[in-house]
C-alpha cells in the first residue's frame, strides 16, 4: 500500500492523499461557504445602514436599535436557527437569516460611530454650498465615515465566516458541513483540512477589505504619508 493511502488508515491529521481524492468534496463546501458568508454580510449592510440612520436620527430611536441588535448577538446560535426554523424551515435562508441577524450589531454600531465622526465643519460647509440632507450623507458624510464602516464590515465577514459552520446542524454550513461529518469518528485529516480553510477564508477576505477600504478612501494614505513625512523633517 502507497504511503499517501497509508495516512488515511492511520488516520493521520496530515493527509495529502485524502486532498487528492476529496479534492471535489471541499472545493463544494468552500463555495457554500463563500456563498452563505457573501450573501449574509451583504444583506446585514443592507440593513443596517438604515437601521444605523434611524439611531442617529433621535436619542429615542437610538436605544432600541442598538439594544435590539445587541439582545440578537447574544442569542445562542442553536437557539436562533430553532426559532427561524417555522418561518424558513431546513433550507439556506435559515442560516443566512440568523447570520444576518448577528451581523446587525456590528454593522450597526460602527455605521453610527463612523456617522456620528463626520466633522461638524465639513457638514456645515456643504450645508452652506447648499447640500441637501441626501446629498450631504452621499457625498460628505459616507465617504467620511467609510474607514469605520468598512471596519465594521471586515469584523462582520470574519465574524460569519467562523459562525457559518454552525450551519452544519441542518446540512447548509459549508466547511462546517465537513467538520460535522469527520466528528463522529474523528477523521483528523478532514477536520484539519477544513478548519484551515476556514481560517484561510477569513484572512484573505479580511485582506481583501482591507484592499477595498484602501482604495475608497485614498485620502488616508496621504494623510499618513504626510505624518510620516513631518516625522522624519523633525528627526532631522
Amino acid at each position: 500500500m502507497a504511503a499517501g493511502q497509508n495516512c488515511l488508515v492511520t488516520n493521520d491529521w496530515i493527509c495529502g492523499e485524502y486532498l487528492r481524492t476529496r479534492s471535489q468534496e471541499l472545493t463544494d463546501a468552500t463555495v457554500q461557504h463563500i456563498w452563505i458568508t457573501a450573501v449574509s454580510v451583504v444583506i446585514g449592510l443592507l440593513v443596517a445602514f438604515p437601521l444605523a440612520l434611524l439611531a442617529r436620527r433621535s436619542r429615542r430611536f437610538a436605544g432600541p436599535v442598538l439594544g435590539l441588535t445587541t439582545v440578537l448577538y447574544t442569542v445562542p446560535s442553536l437557539a436562533m436557527f430553532s426559532l427561524l426554523l417555522p418561518l424558513f424551515g431546513l433550507s439556506a435562508a435559515l442560516v443566512v437569516t440568523g447570520l444576518v441577524l448577528y451581523s446587525l450589531t456590528i454593522l450597526v454600531r460602527n455605521i453610527l460611530a463612523g456617522l456620528e465622526a463626520v466633522p461638524q465643519e465639513a457638514k456645515e460647509a456643504a450645508k452652506g454650498m447648499g447640500y441637501g440632507p441626501v446629498r450631504l450623507l452621499w457625498e460628505v458624510e459616507l465617504p467620511l465615515a467609510m474607514p469605520a464602516l468598512m471596519a465594521g464590515v471586515r469584523i462582520a465577514t470574519v465574524s460569519t465566516i467562523a459562525l457559518t459552520t454552525v450551519g452544519s446542524i441542518i446540512g447548509r454550513g459549508g466547511l462546517g458541513n465537513l467538520i460535522g461529518d469527520a466528528l463522529p469518528s474523528f477523521f483528523k485529516a478532514q477536520v484539519l483540512a477544513a478548519s484551515v480553510l476556514c481560517v484561510l477564508l477569513a484572512v484573505v477576505a479580511d485582506l481583501l477589505l482591507l484592499g477595498v477600504q484602501r482604495l475608497l478612501t485614498p485620502w488616508t494614505r496621504i494623510r499618513a504619508a504626510h505624518a510620516d513625512a513631518d516625522t522624519v523633517a523633525k528627526a532631522v
